[in-house]
């Protein structure tokens, strides 16, 4: 253990993800701007000297609990690249564990909005648009695969691309604004299902009923 301020820090990690989640909740509630140290820390009821040793002041963790959700969405990307099988199977995956990012860090994902979508609140920049492009990029890179295998029916990759990220999109944006008619884990995946039977070939059907 470390020992800041005369309060032991433990090495689990558990006091570090109650400021993640004290902040998260006191920036979509009350703005980034408004939010202020004091109000984080004694939201997961620790001192001042705590959330300096993790983050050193609001800024890093604003930062922090930015850069923990995009990092675990690059990896999703690498490693729908990396798996084997159908184009359909692996955007299926994909975007399966996408969604249940989203609901594992949604109080991130409502911080992101807030400073994305909203006024300007003072927040350090964060380069959204990197991994929102990554995002896009991987996303063609798999429908071009589609088409060259033959799985998906020739038309514009970059359209396509953009049907099946709204599919994505519009589930993330429901559940934010009305859950209580969230599309879920199932719902997203008819919906893409949906989509799909609009650009398989024969092929690709023939290779989605046995997905």
């Amino acid at each position: 253990m470390v020992r800041t301020g005369g309060q032991a820090l433990s090495a689990d990690g558990s006091v570090r993800r109650k400021l993640l989640a004290g902040a998260a909740e006191l920036f979509t509630r009350k703005g980034y701007a408004a939010t202020t140290v004091r109000e984080i820390v004694a939201s997961a009821g620790v001192t001042k000297p705590v959330l300096y040793y993790y983050f050193h002041n609001k800024e890093g963790i604003y930062l922090e609990l930015m850069r923990e959700t995009f990092t675990k969405a690059d990896g999703l990307l690498a490693s729908t690249l990396e798996k084997r099988g159908t184009v359909t199977k692996k955007l299926m995956r994909f975007f399966d564990q996408a969604f249940s990012l989203f609901l594992e860090k949604i109080q991130g994902v409502r911080v992101m909005y807030a400073i994305y979508y909203g006024p300007h609140q003072g927040a350090p920049f964060f380069d959204f648009e990197a991994y929102h492009l990554r995002i896009q990029q991987t996303i063609r890179r798999l429908v071009e695969e589609g088409i060259r295998k033959g799985e998906f029916r020739r038309g514009n990759a970059e359209d396509i691309t953009w049907a099946i990220l709204g599919a994505l999109n519009v589930a993330i944006e429901v559940h934010l604004g009305h859950p209580e008619m969230s599309l879920g884990r199932q719902g997203l995946a008819r919906v893409l299902k949906v989509i799909f039977q609009g650009i398989w070939t024969k092929k690709g059907t023939e290779k989605g009923a046995r997905k």
